[in-house]
């Protein structure tokens, strides 16, 4: 993904899956703590339902919309870790082999004294603003 986009612009946007079948509304934006690039993108995927992570760097801006490469039941598969809060190193990795991520490179593993996954525009120790569907 484009390293020079907001992340709180992604808010807001309609995702959809490789097929070109509608996910749903990016809730939320996480960033990587060391390097404060986009990672990770909670979508709603419905009124009722929950919100599913998905990799910001393999996927894609098309337009006003997010294109993220797999299918949408994949993606609506993901372990539902609950939004707001920090994504453990854990977590992390579990979204890694979900979607059968390279963990080479970069590195996804932090020392035990750092987190991943802070939410874009929020301060470390405050709750999330809500994004919008």
């Amino acid at each position: 993904m484009q390293t020079d986009v907001d992340p709180r612009s992604l808010i807001g946007r309609k995702a959809f899956d490789r097929n070109g079948a509608r996910i749903g509304t990016v809730d939320e934006v996480y960033l990587d703590d060391a390097t404060g690039a986009p990672e990770w993108a909670a979508v709603r995927t419905g009124l009722f339902s929950r919100d599913a992570f998905v990799p910001l760097a393999p996927s894609t801006l098309v337009g006003e919309t997010l294109s993220v490469p797999y299918d949408r039941a994949l993606i609506k598969d993901a372990p539902d870790f609950g939004v707001g809060r920090h994504l453990s190193p854990e977590q992390e990795l579990q979204l890694y082999h979900h979607y059968g991520l390279d963990l080479s490179a970069p590195d996804p593993s932090p020392p035990e004294d750092r987190s991943f996954g802070r939410l874009a525009g929020g301060d470390p120790g405050t709750a999330p603003a809500a994004g919008g569907d």
